[in-house]
């Protein structure tokens, strides 16, 4: 594989902005995009979008979430992105005519994308699976007047290739992946040879990193399931996909003029037995297998020799010195501490004493005559 269309995961209705580029290994980030190519915009339809088996207990469940909302959601952007583009274009044309003291619209970056789609600036790669999912969006698109790129999966597109294939839209499916959500339990392994008989530009893709790196065997699989040739098949992981992604004019075959972008194989590409000997990407050759496994030696000793140097360097740092409970700690010299002066107890006040009565004078002696008296009293 030497080029790639970079897409959105699929959790929304409109997911954001893709790009083609070419896998050159190594180069700047700024040196990747394919030159001249259009960029994308990735669409979603069904399960993915509407979650309804990915619900959160406690939390509200996320708009849409039914595959009617799915559509209204996109028609509605659009509906948005067709009066964004209408402002603009009054702008301009009064601009154009010389009018002063305009106000130009606010720009919204999410409406942008999609005035380019409606402009015929932006693809749209729309993930899908049903059948009636894959017919509401071809009617927007013609409601609205953009067409759909491709469809990306379409497991289901073999229910309608005469409709897709009248719509001039691709497809982008798997070689033989089904039943593994209730939304692909009608997939069969024959929907890409059914679509291209009917005349439907199919391509096979990966959804996946290490099935990316075999390609090759899984658009092999279509001449068992189907019975496609063997140009036809090859056709669905070189040319196919470069006129979906609209680069056929400078890769997908080996043609004069076009770039050197090659995957040399020991034996004919579509065998399983078959292992990429050379890559080239703009003639440049980013992986030779005969060098790559001279080097294997050199690396691993490389590798081994970098390790080792870590260790080393882990080892020799010092340890950090913690305190020995055994020892006793250093005492400083006291330090003179400030005497603080403890607050005077309060003394109960003295309350002056009653002056004594006679009647008190008598309990006080009781040998007096007075107190015999009260005590007889009290008998």
């Amino acid at each position: 594989m030497t080029s790639a269309n970079i897409l959105h995961g699929s959790a929304n209705s409109i997911g954001g902005q893709t790009l083609v580029i070419k896998l050159r290994w190594g180069q700047p980030a700024a040196k990747l995009p394919f030159e001249g190519a259009l960029p994308g915009i990735k669409f979603a339809l069904g399960e993915n979008v509407k979650r309804s088996n990915f619900s959160i207990p406690g939390q509200p469940k996320r708009y849409p979430a039914t595959r009617m909302g799915v559509e209204e959601t996109i028609r509605g952007a659009f509906v948005e992105a067709r009066d964004y583009k209408k402002a603009w274009d009054d702008y301009n044309k009064r601009s154009t005519a010389g009018e002063k003291n305009l106000i130009p619209p606010r720009r919204d970056l999410r409406l942008e994308p999609l005035v380019e789609v409606l402009e015929g600036k932006r693809y749209v790669h729309a993930h899908c699976y049903r059948e009636d999912e894959i017919l509401m969006l071809l009617r927007v698109a013609k409601e609205f007047g953009f067409k759909v790129r491709t469809f990306q999966h379409v497991l289901e597109g073999y229910k309608i290739a005469d409709e897709l294939a009248a719509a001039g839209v691709g497809a982008s499916t798997f070689s033989d992946w089904w039943a593994y959500k209730v939304e692909a339990y009608d997939a069969i392994p024959y929907n890409a040879a059914l679509m291209t008989r009917r005349g439907v530009v199919v391509s096979i893709n990966s959804d996946d990193a290490e099935e990316a790196t075999h390609l090759n065997q899984e658009a092999a699989k279509s001449m068992k399931f189907g019975g496609l040739s063997h140009d036809e098949a090859l056709k669905m992981v070189t040319l196919n996909p470069a006129m979906q992604l609209g680069i056929d004019k400078r890769v997908g075959t080996i043609d004069v003029g076009k770039d050197a972008d090659l995957a040399i194989y020991n034996r004919d590409p579509l065998s399983a037995y078959a292992v990429v000997q050379k890559t080239m990407i703009d003639g440049r050759v980013y992986f030779d297998r005969q060098r790559d496994i001279a080097e294997r030696s050199e690396r691993e000793k490389e590798k081994k020799a970098l390790i080792d140097k870590l260790k080393k360097s882990v080892e020799k740092k010092p340890e950090e010195k913690k305190p020995d409970a055994a020892a006793p700690a250093a005492q400083k010299p006291a330090e003179k501490t400030p005497e603080v002066k403890k607050p005077e107890e309060e003394k109960p006040e003295e309350k002056p004493k009653p002056p004594q009565s006679k009647q008190t004078d008598a309990w006080a002696n009781p040998a007096s005559p007075a107190a015999g008296r009260l005590a007889g009293g009290a008998q």
